[in-house]
Formats: structure tokens, C-alpha cells, sequence
């Protein structure tokens, strides 16, 4: 299964206790719900109809069973991260996209992926990028595994297009498919953004 919080309790609880009242009209059959008195009659506020759901999508932890209640799996050691130290999780794009859809049943957009490398410009005056490459390559490869087993993916959008300011990090992070040189403004394609071009020019068929 894949997660969203990094307590084994709150990643199971985080899956269905926000759209489970926005989409099916009840709370989750969690004791968290049953200890406290909640106000039913605000259901018919929250339960509106929506056309899709969106999902921004960078990392997943995966849950086990124990004697002890639910615990992580601990990623071994040396296992592929992101500049950011983000785990690389690529079967949550499969996972995640299949679990929302059969509980829900409604279209799914992946509104935001993507990562930051330590990117800069080599002696031939281009971006080699060739982590973020095969970072969008496994995870699209995961989201069209979930298409062609009728999950309703419509659209797909990477973060970022551009290098840009990141709330929690300022300038420090890239993750844009064009670099962006901060003294002088300029724009540069990475190799990402010419790979990616392909990509969506083919309709992911060039994957």
C-alpha cells in the first residue's frame, strides 16, 4: 500500500479521511471517527459533485502488518533519493491511481511530480539531467500500467517547467525541466525537457 503521512497511523487514516466525506457522503470506519461526536448534518456541505480527483504525487512508505499495530517497511540502505532525500517510489503511481479510482470512480489527473536534481551547466553549455529522466521515465511507465488496466488517468502535469521558488527551500531546489540562471534570468532546456517534448509529442507511446 502507499501512504501519505510518515506515522504508520496517520499514513492509513490519511488515504480515505478527507474524500471519503467530499465524495461518498460518510466518514471512514476509523476509531478516530467514533470517539468523537461529529456533525453529521455537515455532510451534505461537504459531499458536493466533483468532476475529478487530483493527486500530487512525489513519494510514497510503504505499511505492514505487526504484533504492535501497523510499521513502516525501512528503505535499506543506499536506496535511490532525490536531491531533497526523497525516496523514489515509482509504483505509487500505479498503486495509488488504482486505489483512488476503484473507491471513487472518478477521473484521476496527477497535478503535480516531479523532482529536484543537483543541476547545473556542463562544459558544453548544456543540462545533462539524466536522474530527472529516469525518475518521469518509471513513473510514467507506473501511470500507464494503471491506464491500460482501465484506470481513468486524464492528464499528467510535471513539476515544474521552470526552476522556481520552492515555499519551504527558496531557490535552493530545482525542479524545473528548463534551467534557470538566477543572476541573469536566462532559460536553458535541460535534456529533460527535450526528452519529456518527445513524450508527450508520441502521446506517451515513446516510453
Amino acid at each position: 500500500m502507499f501512504s501519505f503521512g510518515k506515522h504508520p497511523d496517520f499514513s492509513l487514516f490519511s488515504h480515505n479521511a478527507f474524500l471519503d466525506p467530499a465524495i461518498l457522503g460518510r466518514y471512514p470506519d476509523h476509531p478516530f471517527f467514533r470517539e468523537i461526536d461529529l456533525p453529521l448534518a455537515d455532510l451534505k456541505q461537504i459531499c458536493q459533485p466533483i468532476d475529478f480527483i487530483g493527486l500530487n504525487f512525489y513519494n510514497s512508505y510503504t505499511i505492514r502488518a505487526s504484533h504492535e499495530g501497523p510499521e513502516h517497511v525501512p528503505f535499506h540502505r543506499g536506496y535511490p533519493r532525490t536531491a531533497m532525500r526523497w525516496p523514489i517510489t515509482p509504483s505509487m503511481m500505479y498503486y495509488g491511481t488504482k486505489f483512488l479510482f476503484e473507491r471513487y470512480g472518478l477521473p484521476v489527473y496527477i497535478t503535480e511530480n516531479g523532482l529536484s536534481c543537483n543541476d547545473k551547466i556542463y562544459l558544453d553549455g548544456k543540462v545533462h539531467d539524466a536522474d530527472r529522466i529516469d525518475f518521469l521515465h518509471r513513473y510514467l511507465l507506473e501511470l500507464q500500467r494503471a491506464a491500460s488496466e482501465s484506470v481513468d488517468v486524464r492528464g499528467y502535469f510535471h513539476w515544474s517547467l521552470l526552476d522556481n521558488y520552492e515555499w519551504s527551500n527558496g531557490y535552493e531546489e530545482r525542479f524545473g525541466l528548463y534551467f534557470v540562471n538566477y543572476e541573469t534570468l536566462e532559460r536553458l532546456p535541460k535534456d529533460s525537457a527535450i526528452w519529456f517534448r518527445s513524450v508527450v509529442e508520441s502521446n506517451g507511446q515513446s516510453l
